[in-house]
């Protein structure tokens, strides 16, 4: 069984196993506002599938360069008013939500880079599969932004405080063999191999009995973040704030212009 969710996602069932593909053509699968809605609508779909328990997110190439800023949906939000602006900002944190609540066991399969978004669609997944080639980045504080989508309760949980910390705010690579030793990485392959390992562990759960397989991950993930609501409900506001910031602005120029930020903390 194949269906598509939009332009940019598809959707493969065989037996229990699902695989969600992202596929913008371009190899890099930027998250635009239209991208986030269809996986928006392909978890809904999914929630309410009792034939797959298990579901394997990738992306053609590159598994995501992170949210697309040069997303003509995104640069028409500018002229609306706040109120519309704040609630464009909900599609990254409701569309890692989605994946998250998802009864079935996620596996993301990785190849090339997850960067930004990519990083906090992954980490809303059950397991993250990493070509031994791949990196993961999230370069958002360096650039005078917060990181958003409610990922931070969910970095801390995998990595613990003090990693999360480096990993997040130090906007650094975090190539695949780190990523395996932080817990970031459940699995390193070789590269172009992360999907048919993906699947060899989807095969393995599709073993387990599909009630308790669903009972026990809703479970162990309320234990792992009992406050990750609580600790981020508001990320989005700090992101809109931040910016407004002529630190985020400096940050953007110096980025542009291949030189060091002068920050002034304004």
């Amino acid at each position: 069984m194949t269906k598509s969710f939009g332009d940019f996602i598809e959707l493969t069932r065989d037996g229990s196993i699902a695989t969600v593909t992202l596929d913008r053509g371009d190899g890099r699968n930027a998250m635009s506002l239209k991208l986030m809605r269809c996986m928006i609508d392909a978890a809904e779909y999914l929630a309410a599938d009792t034939e797959t328990n298990i579901v394997i997110v990738t992306g053609a190439g590159a598994f995501s360069a992170g949210a697309d800023l040069k997303d003509p949906d995104r640069a028409g939000l500018r002229n609306k008013s706040r109120l519309e602006q704040r609630q464009s900002l909900k599609l990254g944190p409701d569309m890692c939500g989605a994946w998250e609540a998802l009864e079935q066991i996620t596996i993301a399969a990785i190849e090339g880079y997850c960067i930004g978004g990519g990083v906090a669609l992954a980490i809303a997944c059950d397991h993250r599969i990493v070509a031994e080639n791949a990196h993961f980045r999230l370069p958002e504080i360096p650039l005078g932004m917060n990181m958003s989508w409610q990922s931070n309760p969910r970095t801390v949980a995998l990595l613990g405080p003090s990693r999360a910390k480096l990993f997040t705010i130090l906007g650094e690579p975090c190539p695949a063999k780190q990523a395996l030793d932080w817990g970031l990485a459940d699995e390193v392959t070789a590269p172009g191999g992360a999907l048919s390992a993906a699947r060899a562990l989807a095969e393995r759960y599709a073993r387990v009995p599909p009630i308790a397989l669903r009972m026990t991950k809703q479970a162990m993930n309320v234990s792992a973040m009992p406050l990750g609501y609580a600790t981020s409900f508001m990320d989005r506001d700090q992101f809109a704030y931040a910016s407004t910031t002529d630190d985020q602005a400096e940050a953007i120029r110096a980025f542009l212009e291949k030189r060091e930020p002068d920050f002034k903390g304004d």
